[in-house]
C-alpha cells in the first residue's frame, strides 16, 4: 500500500475502508498506527454492523446503542450467532413464583411475588448489587407484569388493580381495574392498555388514573395474557389477527418491531411476524419451536435476532429471521423444569427468569474466530 494512500481526505478514506469485510479491516489495523486508527472508526463497522446479529441497528439503520464503539458490537455479535457466551446464575429463591423482568439502561428490575425490585447491574463477573437499591409495593397479590416509562413503573396484580410507581419518589397510587387478574400492561405516549382474565382489555390516561375511570372497554372471547400499544399510537385497535386457529393456540407475548411489524407467540409453539400494512389475516413469516413447546416471552433486536423463551426446562433460542429454523439454544434449568417467564437482552447480554432463579448470558467473554478485530 503506497504513501500516497493515507494522503487521502479523510471523508474519502473513510469510505474506501468501509467496502472491506471484517476480516481485511482487522489486518489493515495491524500495518501501522494512523491505518489502526482509521480501520476503528464506526463509519468503516457500520455497512457489516448492519447486516450482523443484535448489533444495535434497527431495520431502518438508527443506532440504538451508541455509547459501545460499532466495531466492539460487530465482534460480540459473532458470540451471538455462534453461541459463545457464560452462563451465569445471578439470584436465586426459594418459592416457585411467575417473574417478570424489564432492563433500563444499568437498573434490571424484577417481580418477587407482590414486590418489584430493583437492582444495579455492573460490569465484573457477579453481575448486579445483591440488594436492592428499590423496592416498588402496591399490590396484595403477585404482580403479573410491569412497564417501565420515563417517571413511572406501572404494574398489574393478581388482586385487579394496576399500581402507578413513580420512579423518583416513593409515591404510588392503586386502583381496582379489572374485576379478575391484570395480566398485562402496557404504556406509550400517556395511554395505558392493561388486559384481564375477566375477558376484558381496558384503555386508560396515565394523567387521570387518580379519577380510577377507564375511557374505553374492550370485550373479548377469551383472558388477555398480552397487550402491546404501536409506537405511532395511530388509534386502530387490533383485535383479530390470523384466522381458524385451533383451541388452545392462545398468544401469551406480543411485541413490535415498528408501527407496522409485529410479532406474537405463544401455545401453539410459532413465533409469527405481522404487517400491519399487509393482511391482519395471514402473517409474512413464522418460526416453528422444535421440540413443540409452548413460547412464553418474546424479544427483537429490531432487525435480524429474535430471543424466546420455551415452558420447558429453560430453554432459551435464538432465532435469525434470515432462516427458517432456530439458530442456537440455551437449556438454564436442567434437570428441574421450569419456563422461562420474561427476557430481555441489550447487544452484550442476555438476562432471564424462571421459577426459581434469575440467569444472565454474557456474550462479551469470548473472543470471535477474527482474533485480529
Amino acid at each position: 500500500m503506497g504513501p500516497h494512500f493515507l494522503q487521502l481526505p479523510e471523508e474519502i478514506l473513510l469510505l474506501v475502508l468501509s467496502y472491506l469485510d471484517g476480516r481485511a479491516l482487522g489486518r489493515l489495523g495491524q500495518v501501522c498506527r494512523k491505518l489502526r486508527y482509521f480501520s476503528c472508526r464506526d463509519a468503516v463497522w457500520r455497512r457489516i454492523a448492519r447486516r450482523c446479529l443484535n448489533s444495535g441497528f434497527v431495520r431502518q439503520g438508527t443506532d440504538v446503542a451508541s455509547g459501545i464503539p460499532v466495531k466492539e458490537r460487530v465482534r460480540v455479535s459473532q458470540n451471538w450467532k455462534n453461541g459463545r457466551c457464560r452462563r451465569d446464575i445471578l439470584l436465586k429463591w426459594k418459592r416457585n413464583l411467575m417473574p417478570w423482568l424489564q432492563v433500563d439502561g444499568d437498573v434490571l428490575y424484577f417481580t418477587q411475588a407482590e414486590e418489584i425490585r430493583a437492582h444495579q447491574l455492573h460490569g465484573h463477573r457477579h453481575g448486579l448489587h445483591k440488594r436492592p437499591f428499590a423496592v416498588f409495593l402496591g399490590h396484595q397479590e403477585d404482580v403479573c407484569r410491569f412497564v417501565i416509562t420515563d417517571s413511572h413503573i406501572i404494574s398489574g396484580g393478581g388482586d385487579g388493580k394496576i399500581a402507578l410507581h413513580n420512579l423518583h419518589s416513593t409515591a404510588s397510587i392503586q386502583f381496582t381495574a379489572h374485576e379478575q387478574d391484570v395480566n398485562c400492561v402496557d404504556c406509550h405516549g400517556g395511554i395505558i392498555v392493561s388486559g384481564s382474565r375477566d375477558r376484558t382489555a381496558r384503555v386508560w390516561s396515565l394523567s387521570s388514573t387518580a379519577d380510577k375511570r377507564w375511557l374505553h372497554t374492550i370485550q373479548t372471547e377469551d383472558r388477555v395474557w398480552s397487550v402491546a400499544i404501536n409506537p405511532l399510537l395511530s388509534g386502530q385497535l387490533m383485535n383479530c389477527l390470523g384466522t381458524e386457529f385451533r383451541r388452545g393456540a392462545g398468544v401469551l407475548d406480543v411485541c413490535y418491531e415498528t408501527p407496522s411489524i409485529l410479532l406474537s407467540c405463544g401455545y401453539d409453539t410459532y413465533i409469527r411476524c405481522w404487517d400491519l400494512r399487509t393482511s391482519l389475516r395471514r402473517c409474512v413469516n413464522e418460526w416453528e419451536e422444535p421440540h413443540d413447546s409452548a413460547l412464553y416471552c418474546i424479544q427483537s433486536d429490531g432487525n435480524n435476532m429474535i430471543a424466546s423463551g420455551s415452558s420447558y426446562y429453560g430453554v432459551i433460542r435464538l432465532w435469525d429471521k434470515r432462516m427458517n429454523r432456530c439458530l442456537q439454544s440455551f437449556s438454564l434449568s436442567s434437570p428441574t423444569s421450569s419456563p422461562v417467564y420474561c427476557l430481555r437482552f441489550n447487544t452484550s447480554h442476555l438476562y432471564a427468569v424462571l421459577a426459581t432463579s434469575l440467569h444472565r448470558l454474557d456474550f462479551t467473554v469470548y473472543r470471535n474466530q477474527f482474533t485480529a478485530l
